[in-house]
Order: structure tokens, then sequence, then C-alpha cells
């Protein structure tokens, strides 16, 4: 499939300005989806594949340049490199030695990997792009053995309007108060290593105990974590402040929108010494209930989403040039990632066409951890498998292996994988 589509330039979306801004070896603003597939990855037909994506997808062919006033992003030119996984996962991107694209492709075995600087999309418009990369790979290994080719839909998908700015209420903008989050705390690992931990969990087992408890998936999860981090950390160390789970939000399901820019806002659930006991897990199930159902109302994200707006469209910060905003958003990021403990992200249920399924073993997402969030929580589900995965800067595990416990003391099914940079789980 050819395509003459091209994008000149386009400005960033109102949550991408913020990335390359503070972006850095230790804040890498980098996450990565993962596909493991029922065979090993020949390199020459994932190279054609992403290309092939790249056609369809114009919006992702592109690289990021500074601007007087801001960042933007242009068209590029050149190929996506394509190569076998060398370091560790989520690190940031030499845009130089990737031909300037804002992803990154590494495959490994019969895994394929994307790496996407933050700055290009979100989560849920990346494994839309990601899935179009892997159905292609399928199709390009398995010739003939597909009636209807997807590789030649020439639907072109360029949408990248700025969704928070079309929808914002410049009315709302007003922040609520807050105060700092415990931080979790641990020896670092060396090198600027990153353990990675993923646990597979059965899905039935999963949803039976979340229907006896009355609560979602995403609320049993965090309410499983806040009890790890507790027992596990909290508590061997000492402190009043309070554990905080930041938990981004799909805005897609609020708004009408099709756009493969980002388009995703966070809550954050609170949790303390003073209002909750943490020994009495029921309890903590009741507070996180509450709370995501209070944080998750319309008017409530509608708020959220229009303060985060209301600074990035203020005349008077537009008109300051980009070298002393640079200064400021590093500022403002050292001070606002001291409000939250950790992030838990849920990418919820991976649907991929029938004809498809039978070459995919599992899909997996990791989100970048850092020098304040030293651990960060990642989920996403495939068939009847739900993959909960810590991404970590610290050897210790203690937290990962009492998550992981708590559910195998239920006789819920849990398989855990780990890339041997930490102590062990098991």
């Amino acid at each position: 499939m050819k395509s003459n589509n091209k994008v000149g330039w386009r400005k960033l979306d109102n949550s991408a300005k913020f990335f390359p801004s503070v972006s850095s070896r230790k804040f890498s603003s980098v996450f990565r989806l993962s596909v493991l597939l029922n065979e090993t990855i020949n390199p020459d037909i994932l190279e054609l594949s992403v290309n092939q994506a790249l056609e369809k997808f114009i919006s992702f062919k592109v690289k990021l340049r500074r601007g007087i006033f801001w960042y933007y992003l242009e068209f590029n030119s050149k190929v996506p490199v394509v190569e076998e996984e060398n370091d560790y996962p989520c690190r940031s991107i030499d845009f130089n030695a990737n031909n300037n694209y804002l992803f990154k492709v590494t495959y490994f075995k019969n895994k394929i990997n994307i790496d996407i600087f933050h700055a290009l999309t979100d989560g849920n418009t990346a494994m839309i792009f990601f899935k179009e990369i892997v159905y292609n790979y399928i199709e390009n290994s398995h010739k003939g053995s597909f009636k209807l080719s997807h590789i030649n839909n020439t639907v072109v998908i360029n949408n990248t309007e700025d969704s928070y700015l079309k929808n914002y209420n410049k009315h709302l903008g007003k922040r609520e108060s807050s105060k700092k989050a415990y931080v979790i705390k641990g020896k670092k690992l060396p090198l600027s290593a990153i353990g990675v931990t993923h646990g597979a969990i059965k899905l039935q087992g999963l949803k039976e105990i979340c229907k006896l408890k009355n609560v979602t998936i995403t609320g049993y999860l965090t309410a499983v974590l806040i009890k790890s981090i507790y027992e596990e950390n909290l508590k061997k160390y000492g402190s009043k402040l309070p554990i905080k789970i930041c938990i981004p939000v799909n805005l897609k399901k609020y708004f009408k929108s099709h756009t493969m820019s980002n388009f995703f806002s966070y809550i954050t659930l609170q949790s303390d010494l003073e209002n909750n006991d943490y020994d009495d897990f029921d309890k903590i199930i009741k507070f996180v209930k509450s709370g995501l159902e209070e944080d998750l109302k319309e008017d409530k994200i509608i708020k959220t989403m229009s303060a985060n707006v209301k600074w990035g469209n203020n005349i008077v910060v537009k008109l300051v040039p980009l070298v002393f905003k640079n200064i400021a958003l590093k500022i403002t990021h050292m001070i606002v990632s001291r409000y939250s403990t950790t992030t838990l992200s849920n990418l919820g249920k991976i649907e991929i066409l029938p004809e498809y399924e039978k070459y995919i073993d599992k899909f997996l997402f990791l989100l970048a951890p850092e020098k304040i969030e030293k651990i960060k929580c990642s989920v996403c589900s495939y068939k009847d498998e739900l993959i909960f995965s810590f991404a970590s800067i610290i050897e210790e595990t203690n937290i990962e292996k009492a998550f992981f416990n708590h559910f195998k003391e239920l006789g819920i099914e849990v398989e855990i994988e780990n890339n041997g940079v930490q102590y062990d789980i098991s």
C-alpha cells in the first residue's frame, strides 16, 4: 500500500506540551507495549510491517522540533529503526539514533515491543497503532492465510485534533488543594537498571472476587496495591503521609473524540492512617470504591481536565519563550511528582480480530518508574488473563510479592515472571 499523505507540522496537544520540557534520563516519559507471539520474530518482516502501519497512521510519522514558544511536531521522511532489544524497557529514546522517531520498535525471540514517548500519544491510542503492526506482521508471516488483507485497507488515520481544547470548560479550572504523598523507600538499583515483574492473573477468579466485594477490577487491584505498600513499606519505615495512587483516565469514554493525539486525565486516590484502617482490607476496598465513584463523575473529570488546559492556554504562558518554560515546567514537575506514591494505569481488555488470535499468546504494558515514583504499575488483559506489571528502580520486591500473594491466598491462579534484575520474588 502506498500513500502520498504527509503531515507538515502541528502543535503538540495540551498534555504533550509537558513531556519534552521535563523528560530526562531519570524521567523518560516513555511507556511500552509488548506482544508475545507463538513464533520467533523475523526482523525483516517486522520492519516491513512497521512501515506499512505508518502508511496508514501518518500522524505517527513525525519528529519533535523546538520552536520559540513551544515544541512542535514535523513530518519525518526517514524510515523507522527496528532492532533487537538490548536495553531496559521504557528508557529515554535517543531520537538521533532512532531516525528522529518518537517511538522505537524492538524484538527479542517471540516478542515485539514498542516504546513510545508520551508527547506522541497516550496508551489507548498507541495500542491501536501497535495492533496494526501486529496484524501486518502476522499477515506478512502467513501469506495466503487471510481472505481479507488488513494491510490493503487504505483508510488513512490522521485525526490529530487537540480534544482538550475542544472539550474543556474555561470557567472551570481551580485546582483542589492536596498534600504530599508517601514516597516508597528502598535501595536503588545500580546503573539505571529497571526491574520488571509481570503477574498473569486468571480473570475468572478475579471477576468472582470483585463481584463478591461489589467493586470494579481496577478498584480491587488498587485496594490490594495500597494494602501491599502499607504492609511492606510504609509500616516498616513509618510515616504519617498518605498513600496516594494516581490513575490515568481515558477521556474518550467521556467525550466524542477520535483523535490520535493524547486525550487522557488523572484521578488521585488518597488514603492515610488517620482516616483509614490499613489492617482492615474491606475498609480499604470501601474507601477505594467510594473514591473512584466520586472522582470518575463526569463533572469531576471535566473540572480536572479544564484546570490542566487552562494553564497551557493562558495567554501569558503562551508568550513566555520556551527556554524559560522548560525551567518552570521542570520545577513544577519536581513539586507535583511528590503528590503521588505510585501510578496504576489500566488499559483494559485488548480486543483482537478473531482470525489473528491463534497467533498471539499475550500482551504486556509497562510504565517508566522515576526518582519519586520508584515503582509504577500497569495492567492489561487479553483473553482469560489479566497481566499486572510492576516496573521498579529499587532492589526490594516485597511489595510485588505481597501483591501477588494476596491472590494466591484466595486460590486465584497467578503466574509470575521477572527480568532477573531485582531480588527473587518467589
